[in-house]
This record gives C-alpha cells, sequence and structure tokens, in this order.
C-alpha cells in the first residue's frame, strides 16, 4: 500500500479553500461594483431623460412678438397692414406650394418701398410654426422663426441654419438653392422651406 502524508494533504485542502475563498470574495467585490454602477447608470439616465426633456420644454414658445418683429423690421415706424384675399387661382398655387389646402380666407403683410413683409404660418409636425419672411427686390433678406410650439426641430430658429436662405429666390415655385437639412428636425426644415417659398409667390403676386 502506498503510504501518504496527512500533514501535507491537510495543507492542501487548506490551500483550496482559501483559493475558494478569495475567489467569492473577489465576485462578491465584482457584484458590489456592478450593483453601484448600475446605480449611477440609473441615476445618469434619470439625469438625461429629465434634461432632453427640459431642452424640448425650453424649446417651445415665443421667441419674438409678431409686433416687436414688425418693429425690428421697419426701425419703429411699422406701415398699415395690406390683405391679399385666398380665392380662385391663387388658392390653387399656395395648395401646390405647401402640398396641402391652404385654409385661411387672408393673408397679411406690411410693404414700404424697399421690401414686403409676411407672417406666415405652416405646420410642422403636429403644430404651428410661425415665422417672419422679409423680401427685398424678389429675394429673401431675412426669414425669423418667431414662435414654435413642437417638442423637436428647433434647431431651425438658429442663423446658422436660416441663413441659408439670405437671397434666396424662387424659379417655377421652388428656391434657386438646395437647403440643407437638419438630422431629427426633417419635418421644421420643410415647414420654413414651404414658408419661404409661400413668401416668394406672394411677393411676386402683389406686385404683378
Amino acid at each position: 500500500m502506498f503510504g501518504f502524508d496527512k500533514s501535507s494533504l491537510r495543507g492542501a485542502v487548506a490551500t483550496r479553500q482559501s483559493g475558494l475563498s478569495r475567489l467569492l470574495l473577489l465576485l462578491k467585490a465584482l457584484i458590489l461594483q456592478g450593483c453601484r454602477l448600475l446605480h449611477f447608470v440609473r441615476k445618469d439616465a434619470v439625469f438625461l431623460t429629465l434634461f432632453l426633456v427640459s431642452c424640448s420644454v425650453f424649446a417651445r414658445g415665443v421667441y419674438q412678438t409678431n409686433q416687436d418683429f414688425l418693429m425690428e423690421v421697419f426701425n419703429d415706424n411699422v406701415p398699415k397692414s395690406q390683405t391679399v384675399w385666398v380665392k380662385g387661382d391663387l388658392r390653387q398655387d399656395l395648395t401646390d406650394i405647401l402640398g396641402h389646402h391652404y385654409i385661411g380666407l387672408r393673408i397679411r403683410y406690411w410693404q414700404d418701398d424697399q421690401q414686403s413683409v409676411w407672417i406666415l404660418e405652416e405646420i410642422g409636425k403636429t403644430e404651428p410654426i410661425t415665422f417672419g419672411v422679409v423680401i427685398v427686390d424678389n429675394k429673401i433678406t431675412s426669414i425669423k422663426v418667431l414662435a414654435f410650439r413642437e417638442s423637436r426641430g428647433s434647431e431651425i430658429r438658429y442663423p446658422a441654419f436660416s441663413q441659408q436662405f439670405d437671397q434666396v429666390r424662387l424659379q417655377d415655385q421652388q428656391l434657386d438653392r438646395h437647403i440643407d437639412g437638419i438630422s431629427g428636425a426633417t419635418l421644421s426644415v420643410r415647414a420654413m422651406t414651404n414658408v419661404a417659398r409661400l413668401a416668394l409667390y406672394l411677393d411676386s403676386f402683389i406686385h404683378k
């Protein structure tokens, strides 16, 4: 029979148990760290959600009143408004430009010797966006978002985007240049583009 050293066997068992204990402690530490990390991830996710909701809320609202816009454009000397009545061929042309029926009966505008000014609304996704447009010599010299009511797409109000419309003209009811879009704001971009086309067409209409 082969003999064996009992003390060596006990030492080997103790070493294995010690190694197992260290492994269990390591697993426990990893689980604890994982729980802490998950806690912070959840807190960050809640914070990010609240931040995004807050941004969408603050993006909505009136950036400039209609009257303030007119006072700015006409240097505090706003002329009396005039009216375009929407009927007959004009109504059909507006429908063609917008891609949907124009529901209004009349459109107000302001004009002096140099420029015509239009305050127009167009639907973004579900809510109307209010724009102010200034036209000189059949070209847009300024287009601004006056009021925004959607939850997304407010980036169109920044000059970095709206300056694309400077000096744009209308050719065959289309703008004479390409307008770059904004990711996540496709419908707002379309609304501004349609309003630019609409204002240019109306300006040509009143000068016939």
